[in-house]
């Protein structure tokens, strides 16, 4: 009895062993982050704090920091960085923004994935600010960049020399799609130097693509003349579906899954404020164009949209724009140097018109008057929680998401949780 005892203990140990083993065989699972700033990421590591103040993010805040508030090293997640500044590669953790007190969208996408596939990942991420799809981006089977004829008698009007702009885009052309394929190349020959205890025998997957670019596209009236109109982003789409296909060939992986990060910058456009109505046909037309590659029959089932809009915090928005209105109140008052507004502007509860009058008359020969009144107004008018939102949630201007790290972090959770998995064993 103790001899088969023995022998069935054996037998599970080996068993166990064995699917620890398999377990450690399964190919390394790769992910590609391609994109401009955006996926670069502008949200300073300062505004993490700000997932403290609402009780569905402090979980997020609590997987990317430790106790003592100090980045964590994901476990189980490596990243290799190709940006302007070079490669940058390891363990992820804060720092692979768009510089090393920055975040993107890849700390929660890291942490998301590896958490839904259960196994150790490798992010190769390629992302440059200022890039378009259309010239930088651009795929090859697109073909060259072809000059709409408004811009070329646009050029001649200026007396520009058409030739040699015509020279420069056709140096430009595709160079960062060139600089993109050649990352992922090199870093999937040299996993071993970035993934602990990797073996060339475990192989890899390449298992998704997300693409989250489109700024520069969406306001380049020289290529999209007529963005006002609908269908007027048309070659962005057609651009889009030529980068898709162009990806999967390069790197010979037909069905590879991908996640378009649809432009939200500013939030659902029927949410638009009065200010944001003269943008609205444009940003709701380049957000359709972006979209519309998923759509197709062609890419149905393994392309997939992630609708950034939903990301957008209207909270902060709202807060910035009443503090920007406040900044814009008191430019236009010191410099018609109209005190009286002033006074009344500030005057509260505790303080008197014409008392303000007497001291804001004394300091306004001061240099720092204008900073001076435009601290003490937006003390007084906004709220102790607007007040910090906007000193924790936001560090970069509303093209760069705010650089807010709940909203950055929102949209990297998003692309892992959309990304069109195979299902797994």
């Amino acid at each position: 009895m103790l001899v088969f005892a023995f022998r069935c203990i054996v037998a599970t140990v080996v068993c166990c062993l064995c699917c620890t083993s398999l377990a450690q065989q399964k190919p390394l699972k790769v992910f590609l982050l391609i994109g401009q700033s955006n996926m670069q990421g502008h949200a300073h590591v300062r505004t993490l704090d700000h997932l403290a103040l609402n009780d569905d993010t402090k979980p997020v805040l609590a997987e990317i920091v430790d106790d003592q508030g100090k980045p964590r090293k994901i476990d189980d997640v490596w990243i290799s960085y190709l940006s302007a500044g070079g490669v940058k590669s390891g363990p992820l953790t804060t720092g692979f923004g768009a510089s090393e007190d920055k975040i993107g969208p890849e700390l929660t996408f890291g942490i998301n994935m590896q958490k839904r596939l259960g196994e150790p990942i490798l992010i190769i991420k390629s992302a440059w600010g200022g890039k378009s799809l259309n010239t930088d981006f651009r795929p090859p089977s697109a073909g060259p960049y072809v000059f709409n004829q408004a811009a070329l008698e646009r050029f001649e009007n200026q007396n520009k020399n058409v030739e040699i702009i015509k020279a420069e885009k056709v140096k430009a052309t595709g160079v960062f799609y060139a600089k993109t394929i050649n990352h992922i190349k090199e870093t999937l020959a040299n996993i071993d130097k970035i993934v602990p205890d990797y073996r060339e025998d475990q192989g890899f997957e390449l298992a998704g693509v997300v693409w989250f670019q489109g700024w520069n596209d969406m306001v380049d009236s020289g290529t999209y003349p007529r963005r006002n109109e609908e269908g007027g982003y048309r070659r962005y789409s057609e651009n889009l579906v030529h980068f898709i296909r162009d990806i999967r060939k390069d790197l010979e992986s037909p069905e590879l899954p991908f996640v378009i990060g649809v432009m939200g910058v500013g939030g659902p456009t029927e949410k638009y404020s009065k200010q944001q109505q003269r943008y609205k046909t444009v940003h709701q037309g380049f957000r359709n164009a972006m979209a519309a590659p998923a759509k197709t029959e062609e890419f149905r089932g393994n392309v997939v949209n992630v609708l950034t809009e939903q990301c957008w915090d209207l909270e902060l928005d709202s807060a910035v724009r009443k503090h920007d209105q406040l900044r814009a109140l008191v430019k236009r008052l010191v410099k018609k140097e109209d005190i009286d507004s002033l006074a009344s502007q500030l005057a509260s509860e505790g303080a008197s018109e014409e008392d303000l009058k007497q001291e804001l008359s004394q300091l306004k020969d001061r240099r720092d008057f204008e900073r001076t009144v435009t601290t003490r107004l937006l003390q007084a008018k906004l709220s102790k929680r607007e007040n910090e939102i906007l000193n924790k949630g936001k560090s970069n201007a509303a093209f760069h998401y705010l650089g807010s790290a709940k909203i950055m972090t929102c949209i990297g959770k998003k692309f892992a949780e959309s990304m069109p998995l195979e299902p797994q064993d």
